[in-house]
């Protein structure tokens, strides 16, 4: 792989930090060990975006990365009985601006995630609120991720999600499998974008 991409930042939420794969390498941990490549996770557990936006962005920007994944909204639909899509949007809008304009235009990496209530013990309604607001969510992240040509991976509707296999105990959290197979993907899409340029 080229190594323009010198640099890497990770920022986000417990999927990024790496929840479920403690000391058994993180799906960024292999991405960057594949780049050969600077690198640095400042992604927190538990982390909503306006917490991205407050907490991790500066940082990230002082660090001058060639490469961003950033990678939230889970939580902003979880801790809310009236998640906000648009006001999601608008905060990942302006974050993914902020990188390209201050970072010397690196490419940027996010994904949309699956349906949470499927992984989580919830009532009825909140189920029907929590998996309407991941679709909305995605929606605006796809969106964005177009206006700024970022790559987008899509996690949404991926076949093995569901799969025990890929699940950490937790059952909600990728297992260190499934970490592997988030980083052969990313791998996988930055090659195709290499070779597009």
């Amino acid at each position: 792989m080229s190594r323009s991409l010198s640099t890497y930042v990770a920022l986000g939420d417990s999927l990024t930090y790496g929840t479920g794969a403690e000391g058994e390498g993180r799906w960024p941990d292999e991405v960057a060990a594949a780049l050969g490549a600077r690198y640095f996770n400042i992604a927190k557990v538990g982390a909503t975006s306006r917490a991205v936006e407050q907490e991790q962005l500066e940082p990230a920007l002082a660090l001058r990365p060639d490469l961003v994944s950033l990678i939230c909204g889970a939580n902003d639909v979880l801790e809310s009985v009236r998640p906000d899509p648009e006001a999601f949007g608008e905060r990942l809008d302006r974050m993914f601006g902020r990188i390209r304009a201050e970072a010397r235009g690196p490419l940027v990496l996010t994904a949309t995630y699956p349906d949470l209530s499927r992984f989580v013990d919830l009532r009825p309604r909140t189920r029907r609120r929590v998996r309407r607001g991941i679709e909305d969510f995605n929606s605006a992240c796809r969106e964005v991720a177009a206006r700024h040509d970022a790559l987008l991976l899509e996690w949404a509707a991926h076949p093995k999600t569901g799969d025990a296999a890929y699940r950490a105990a937790d059952g909600f959290h990728p297992s260190p499998a499934g970490h592997r197979r988030a980083a052969r993907e990313v791998i996988s899409a930055l090659r195709v974008r290499e070779e597009a340029a």
